[in-house]
């Protein structure tokens, strides 16, 4: 176990969910952006801490916001709070009665930009958390930890963003209830990211998702999935381009993202393998072989916003294999 008082710093990467035609069992991390926390193991009785969960003999957690977006501090409304009671729920190698975690966040990645915010507040706080504890957990359990947060941020238990976000690379979550993570291979390819500045709120963007599903429409998009990860196992790019089509969700969720169907239109056009919404929305992602390329995309996503008028933040990355780091 780190000491008592010894601060860690942590960097938890954005991710990609769902690459389109994956709704909720595929995912990716990527180099930028990323959010900054820093993390460590206090002694309740010396330290005043300013969220308490419980009475004292209950788990302590204080969480510090320090940048703009006043998220809540409460521990079981903050999603880097809920995730880190789950995982001192399961913890026997420690007496939370006597020590507590004090947690600084500094965001990064916009919440509500739909590139993995909520998750990488989680994910970035358990994978924290276990450090400083002597890392009695696998990855899987922190990534269980880390969906009670996004349960908190959206009202449901999803692990696409969390599973890169702890494994790093790009992920499947084979099963939810048990947990299934499976890491696939990454390809080397270049990553282009719009966040047109709206908010798309992941709970509002589930509300308006249809129930039913049409057989046709269904085996569609089975053969879109199954061809993904096939073409990230063979390292076949246009493979993994004709598979990036998604006919059940990015048709719906589409009308809430300002100039989707003409920016696609100009990406591929400019040699993008392909892409769609990244996670819920509004953020757009496309894949590319070659960085000229990505930067020939990210003109595009210039050019068509600043026609609308519309605020927004590019980035040019790639996939981070890495997954929440640690610096030690």
């Amino acid at each position: 176990m780190i000491p008592i008082n010894q601060w860690i710093k942590i960097k938890a990467p954005a991710t990609v969910a769902n690459m389109v035609c994956g709704f909720d069992i595929l995912g990716f991390a990527v180099n930028n952006p990323y959010d900054e926390m820093e993390m460590r193991l206090v002694n309740r009785s010396d330290n005043q801490l300013g969220s308490v969960l419980g009475n004292v003999d209950k788990p302590a957690i204080t969480i510090i916001n320090i940048d703009d977006y006043n998220l809540p501090t409460a521990p079981e409304k903050n999603v880097a709070g809920a995730a880190l009671i789950a995982l001192m729920e399961e913890c026997t190698t420690v007496d939370f009665s006597t020590l507590g975690f004090e947690v600084k966040i500094n965001k990064l990645i916009k919440p509500g930009s739909g590139v993995g915010s909520s998750a990488a507040s989680s994910a970035g706080a358990v994978v924290g958390a276990n450090y400083l504890l002597g890392n009695p957990f696998s990855k899987d359990d922190l990534v269980r930890f880390a969906m009670n947060g996004e349960k908190v941020a959206s009202g449901v238990k999803h692990a696409d963003n969390i599973a890169p976000c702890i494994h790093g690379g790009v992920t499947l979550v084979r099963s939810i209830f048990p947990l299934e993570v499976i890491a696939l291979p990454s390809p080397t390819l270049f990553v282009t990211i719009v966040h047109p500045q709206i908010e798309v709120r992941t709970a509002d963007a589930r509300s308006i998702l249809k129930q039913n599903v049409q057989l046709k429409d269904a085996i569609k998009q089975w053969g879109n999935i199954a061809g993904l990860v096939a073409g990230l196992m063979k390292g076949d790019y246009d493979l993994i381009g004709r598979s990036l089509e998604d006919v059940i969700i990015e048709p719906i969720r589409s009308i809430l993202i300002p100039g989707f169907d003409d920016l696609k239109k100009a990406c591929k056009a400019a040699g993008a393998l392909g892409g769609g919404i990244s996670g819920s929305g509004p953020s757009i992602f496309f894949l590319s072989k070659e960085k000229q390329t990505a930067l020939a995309v990210e003109q595009e996503m210039k050019k068509l916003y600043e026609g609308l008028g519309l605020a927004h933040h590019t980035y040019v990355t790639t996939i981070n294999q890495e997954g929440v780091t640690i610096e030690k």
